[in-house]
């Protein structure tokens, strides 16, 4: 391979180069707001599990994440720790994203509903609404036919 030839600069070429930047366009670069990206977390909490996906505005799916996939089992699965804890995985997946604005909506009857959406509070997530989406039974089937014996 060879030695590797270290060119000194003389001192005309770096007066050149710095005298080239423009000044006045790095400190408009340094000011411009941050551009604020949203998305949705669907949360469905049932009395087994915790599964939460993260989705853009449009509802196309980004990242989900679960209980049972984090590596709890069983009972433990259902859990308000283990719904906590899928929230800090998923807040992690919005922040390596750039989503920092979020809707959450909520299904479900299971015990995590609570700690998951207190965890994305704390994280940082700035939330601008939070909407309950699950279904409601209005009336129910038909009823079975009359015995006849």
């Amino acid at each position: 391979m060879g030695k590797k030839r270290i060119i000194a600069k003389s001192e005309e070429t770096t007066a050149k180069t710095s005298s080239d930047a423009k000044p006045e366009e790095e400190v408009v670069a340094a000011q411009a707001p941050k551009a604020r990206k949203e998305g949705r977390i669907y949360i469905f909490s049932s009395y087994n599990n915790t599964k939460m996906s993260l989705t853009d505005p449009a509802g196309n799916v980004i990242s989900n994440v679960s209980a049972g996939a984090i590596g709890f089992k069983g009972a433990r699965k259902s859990t308000p720790f283990a719904a906590s804890k899928v929230a800090e995985t998923l807040s992690a997946t919005c922040k390596n994203k750039g989503i920092d604005r979020v809707e959450i909506l909520i299904k479900g009857i299971g015990s995590g509903r609570e700690s998951a959406l207190r965890s994305f509070a704390t994280k940082g997530m700035e939330i601008l609404s939070i909407k309950d989406v699950t279904p409601v039974p209005h009336n129910g089937p038909r009823p079975r036919k009359v015995r006849r014996v």
